[in-house]
């Protein structure tokens, strides 16, 4: 440590900071640092590093599945970030016994604070979460017991039902995603708000499981719409496809939006306009606040926005 101190030019005290990941250190001093440590090759000893300081340089991810897009883009985005920080990553899902058992199996590993991940959310505000397993929660009401990183899903919804409404009809449906859920509820009422401010009552919604199937099944109350708005893209592959099989054209006779911006989204036919979610930002700022809070930094609640993206599935009525 002494000798990339020197080679660097700085303390060792910034070396220790950088080697640990700590957010407390000017960029282009950690990049000189980091520089030092790779022309001399220099490595932290994680097992050491635990013995000396207590913490293992691993945090914990809790989710309650894998399967839909935006889980596992949040995976992706949340271990990029951690990785981008020297930290580890392990993954838990919520089974049968419960969340409880969830940040048990995390402990036993000796993680030093988790990312709790949607779904999951409503679980982790119900129990009481351990006193010494600092906690990040990705979508969730305000809570003074952990942090909260979150979409605008409001106001990404707001904007894609302004905008069904701006080209020209009458109303917009909405397809909605399950009830428990705070994002999809965030952009129900999203959607609800567009509407009040244009006069327009809300019909009654649909509601899915986020699966592409269930978007495909709820179509069915929904034929009287000229416009839907989906709250995801999953939902609104399984959408597209259910109005062509009954002759319904997208966007001649139906325009449809959904929310996520996933990757074949603009291969969907037509293209789907959709409401991009930044889940990089989302992951970095996930584990930038879970590592300030492992360092004794203060809860913090921070929302990113959501971004209108308009394709072909979305032409004026």
């Amino acid at each position: 440590m002494a000798d990339v101190a020197e080679r660097a030019g700085v303390s060792a005290q910034t070396v220790s900071r950088v080697a640990n990941g700590s957010p407390r250190v000017d960029p282009a001093t950690r990049a000189r640092v980091e520089r030092a440590m790779a022309d001399l090759g220099y490595r932290m000893h994680r097992a050491a590093r635990a013995l000396r300081t207590g913490q293992t340089s691993t945090i914990g991810l809790v989710v309650s599945t894998l399967a839909t897009v935006g889980n596992s883009r949040m995976l992706q985005a949340i271990s990029q970030a951690a990785a981008e920080r020297d930290y580890a990553l392990a993954v838990v899902t919520v089974g049968e016994r419960g969340i409880r058992e969830a940040f048990a199996r995390l402990r036993s590993q000796g993680v030093d604070g988790a990312v709790v991940l949607n779904e999951a959310t409503e679980l982790a505000r119900d129990a009481e979460p351990p006193a010494d397993l600092h906690l990040v929660v990705v979508d969730s009401p305000p809570d003074p017991r952990f942090s909260i990183v979150q979409t605008d899903h409001a106001g990404g919804a707001r904007e894609a039902t302004a905008h069904l409404l701006a080209a020209g009809h009458d109303t917009v449906h909405h397809l909605a995603g399950p009830a428990g859920s705070f994002a999809a509820a965030e952009r129900e009422r999203g959607w609800r708000e567009a509407l009040v401010v244009a006069g327009v009552t809300a019909p009654e919604p649909a509601r899915g499981d986020w699966s592409s199937a269930s978007g495909h099944s709820a179509v069915g109350r929904l034929l009287g719409a000229t416009a839907i708005f989906v709250a995801n893209d999953q939902m609104a592959l399984g959408a597209l496809r259910a109005l062509s099989d009954i002759g319904r054209r997208v966007p001649e006779d139906v325009a449809v939006v959904g929310f996520d911006d996933i990757v074949d989204a603009a291969e969907f036919r037509p293209p789907l306009t959709t409401v991009r979610q930044d889940f990089d930002t989302l992951g970095r700022r996930a584990v930038t606040a879970l590592i300030t809070a492992i360092e004794g930094g203060a809860p913090v609640a921070e929302t990113v926005a959501a971004t209108l993206v308009v394709r072909a599935s979305s032409a004026g009525a």
